[in-house]
């Protein structure tokens, strides 16, 4: 993006709140303030030292003002951009401009959400479109099914190369101690599931879970005096192409293409540099769509990608290693936990998941059904 200096920023804290289900009463706001609170204790900062506040939920429209009372601070920097769950790939852009101009000097990012608890109809309601409620699509679903459905005849995709991607992203979370999802999965067991919208079935979906978490930035100079080795920012991009499905332009083709290109072009990085990929799996497409768009295969060629486990553990290319949004935790706006897990991943912390000299991260978030898409370059002090 112009104007951002690559590896001028840096993630120096990252945590998660309370994961799953919560505890009962819990709020959003709750949530990201547990999140700020242990991302601070991450990394030896305090609360007094925040002067920038990012954040965004589907629970609270003026996310920023109720959490700002709920801390007791007064920011000198705020923002509530909200577009979908690839937001906080946005935020990390907009953090690095803000520390880049001096607008803030320590900027968290965060999120929460509690759509399982309370019910994911009660979380976000969904505005009416005359060109597609009509139908009666069951939304987020039925828009995600329709790219997959085109994808499969455009290009010979199979249901169980979309299986697989479910069964990479189970077998990473059986390595990750806080995930949702304890019990092994086959491909077998995907495809018999029951029917949520052809061709998925529910396992092919991502979770409904509740949860939150936290980041936080500040300029690399001060980053790196910090507690945990910094997850320097090397790259950034977005794009967003529509709001509804019915006006993609193509349903095989997504707003990663733009997005990728921009994050590779200001990291001075191509697909053969990145070490870990956390890509937004919200449906097992997504992540065919994106290995693809980002560069790690031809288009067309994802399907036969993922097949016998390159994308799982012990594969040629480690994708999703928290478990993703299918296996791991998914609570309605998931791009925060890819930073989260990317940071993790380059500071050398996820125990039986981490990738071996792990260097440079790619998290790339989603938003509306294939609407926004940001990506986010991370690198370790070597790539700086």
């Amino acid at each position: 993006m112009a104007g951002l200096q690559r590896g001028a920023a840096a993630i120096v804290g990252v945590a998660e709140s309370d994961l799953g289900a919560v505890a009962a009463e819990m709020s959003p706001i709750d949530l990201m303030a547990q999140g700020i609170h242990r991302a601070l204790t991450d990394c030896g900062l305090s609360l007094s030292e925040v002067d920038g506040l990012i954040c965004a939920t589907a629970q609270s429209r003026t996310s920023g003002l109720n959490l700002a009372e709920y801390l007791g601070i007064s920011p000198a920097f705020i923002d509530t951009t909200i577009l979908g769950g690839s937001s906080f790939m946005f935020h990390v852009a907009h953090a690095q401009m803000a520390l880049q101009l001096g607008l803030c000097q320590v900027a968290v990012i965060a999120y929460g959400s509690t759509q399982r608890t309370i019910g994911r109809r009660h979380a976000s309601v969904r505005e009416y479109n005359p060109y597609e409620t009509p139908f009666r699509p069951f939304l987020p679903s039925t828009a995600y099914a329709l790219a997959a459905s085109r994808h499969m005849h455009q290009y010979g995709t199979t249901r169980e190369q979309l299986a697989a991607i479910a069964v990479a992203a189970r077998e990473w979370a059986l390595k990750n101690p806080v995930a949702w999802e304890k019990k092994p999965l086959t491909i077998a067991e995907v495809l018999s599931a029951r029917m949520i919208s052809y061709p998925f079935t529910v396992r092919d979906c991502c979770l409904v879970t509740d949860g939150g978490g936290a980041v936080i930035m500040t300029p690399a100079e001060r980053a790196r005096s910090l507690k945990k080795p910094p997850a320097y920012v090397l790259g950034c991009g977005q794009a967003i192409t529509h709001a509804n499905i019915s006006s993609m332009p193509d349903l095989t083709v997504t707003g990663a293409v733009p997005s990728g290109r921009a994050a590779y072009d200001m990291a001075k990085l191509g697909p053969a540099d990145i070490d870990v990929l956390e890509l937004y799996d919200a449906f097992t497409i997504n992540t065919i769509l994106f290995l693809e768009d980002l560069g790690f295969c031809e288009k067309g060629e994802g399907g036969s990608f993922v097949e016998s486990g390159r994308i799982a553990p012990g594969g040629a290319l480690p994708v999703n290693t928290n478990g993703g949004g299918l296996s791991y935790c998914h609570p309605g706006m998931y791009g925060l936990f890819l930073l989260i897990e990317a940071t993790r991943q380059l500071r050398g912390e996820c125990g039986e998941r981490q990738v071996r000299n792990c260097e440079v991260a790619l998290a790339h978030g989603n938003g509306g059904v294939l609407s926004s898409q940001a990506t986010v370059i991370l690198g370790a002090a070597a790539t700086v």
